[in-house]
């Protein structure tokens, strides 16, 4: 077997396709050093057309391709590909197995390239490991994005996850829409507003789904995803994931203790024995809770509140959940500890699916409450648990 059938085999080429010349080129100046595979095609070789028609050759044109780099040397392809005269008597160029019509590279060359960006790798560096300008990589990363995207069916989508997470320094976001059956990421678009709501709803209708088929969406406190999703997907229950719950119920539970730390210099550096689940306090912290419990009485009743919330989580239905939301709303009444008052309101909006009117009381009470930053991640779908409320 001499080296022109070996590269043959190396490159899958099967008949009429063959290696007729390999080039090692060597600059020791400039330190390039260079392989150059010379293809070609069997003498009398037909090719078929659009209608599998074996049709002869016409001419031939001169073309390049950058391939996967042979050892330290720069591999690159080249091939007087055949131009073929149909049987509808136009003149058109072969498609050859090796590339995609119109790249400058070779499939697995490309293959490569999308490899170490999946792996997230900076497109920057992929081209310094692969030796092109970065621009040649997005324009790779780009066209094969862009076909995947074309492709990606999104018929039976009836839940979706909506987060934001930021892209770049600087408060540059991006909103993501995720499919909450199918676990992953089906649209991406700049901004956190509620104009992101408009863009999926306009993505999703592209791809032939009406907006009142999506049932559910979670989505955290963000008064702009509220009233987007209100206006885009009017037909959707929208649930707040238990995250962003949680965490507005340890901001108002942090509040008290700020209220109360102005008055008692010992609360000061306890931010998070009460915050932290109590079964993660360490011994230490677990006593000094005990005795500020008992000493202060309004941090005491409200650590009790905010504890008791967490039965919810563990309802077994709606009915059940409603029962002992509106129980635990009343006890807050009773307390007169404004900060829990805040989450009380907002956890008697939340009852049932939310009306038009209703909806407006989620916004309101968002916003008059202190709405939580937004989780900062990409994989949304791995972390949001659906409020007990919409089950």
């Amino acid at each position: 077997m001499n080296s022109e059938s070996l590269f043959s085999m190396a490159l899958g080429l099967q008949s009429p396709w063959k290696v007729e010349e390999i080039i090692f080129s060597n600059d020791n100046i400039l330190e390039q050093n260079e392989l150059h595979l010379q293809i070609g095609f069997e003498p009398g070789a037909r090719f078929a057309d659009e209608s599998w028609v074996l049709c002869p050759v016409h001419d031939t044109v001169d073309r390049q391709w950058q391939h996967l780099s042979f050892f330290e040397h720069s591999c690159y392809l080249h091939c007087s590909v055949p131009r073929i005269t149909t049987t509808d008597g136009k003149v058109r160029t072969v498609e050859v197995p090796w590339a995609r019509p119109g790249s400058g590279f070779t499939l697995l060359f490309e293959a490569m390239a999308l490899a170490l960006i999946e792996r997230e790798m900076p497109v920057n560096r992929v081209a310094e490991m692969l030796k092109v300008n970065p621009q040649r990589i997005w324009t790779i990363f780009n066209h094969w994005i862009g076909k995947a995207k074309i492709a990606d069916d999104v018929s039976s989508i009836t839940q979706l996850g909506i987060d934001e997470t930021s892209s770049k320094k600087g408060h540059k976001y991006v909103t993501l829409g995720v499919d909450l059956e199918e676990f992953r990421v089906i649209f991406v678009t700049e901004g956190k507003g509620k104009a992101t709501l408009h863009n999926l709803q306009e993505h999703l209708e592209n791809k032939g789904v009406e907006k009142e088929q999506i049932e559910q969406i979670s989505m955290d406190l963000s008064p702009s995803f509220i009233a987007g999703a209100a206006e885009a997907f009017p037909s959707a229950e929208i649930t707040f994931d238990r995250f962003h719950v949680v965490k507005l119920l340890n901001e108002a539970m942090n509040q008290v203790r700020i209220s109360e730390r102005k008055e008692h210099d010992a609360l000061k550096g306890h931010k998070y024995t009460f915050l932290r689940n109590r079964e993660n306090l360490t011994n230490k912290q677990e006593v000094s809770l005990a005795e500020m419990i008992d000493l202060y009485p309004t941090l005491g009743q409200a650590y009790r509140l905010k504890e008791l919330f967490n039965d919810l989580w563990s309802m077994p239905d709606k009915v059940s959940a409603e029962a002992f939301l509106k129980q635990w709303c009343e006890e807050v009444e009773k307390s007169k500890i404004s900060a829990l008052r805040g989450v009380a309101i907002f956890a008697k909006a939340c009852f049932g699916h939310p009306s038009p009117s209703k909806r407006q009381k989620l916004n309101a009470t968002a916003n008059a409450f202190g709405a939580p930053d937004v989780l900062r991640t990409c994989h949304l779908a791995t972390t949001i648990v659906n409020s007990v409320l919409a089950s």
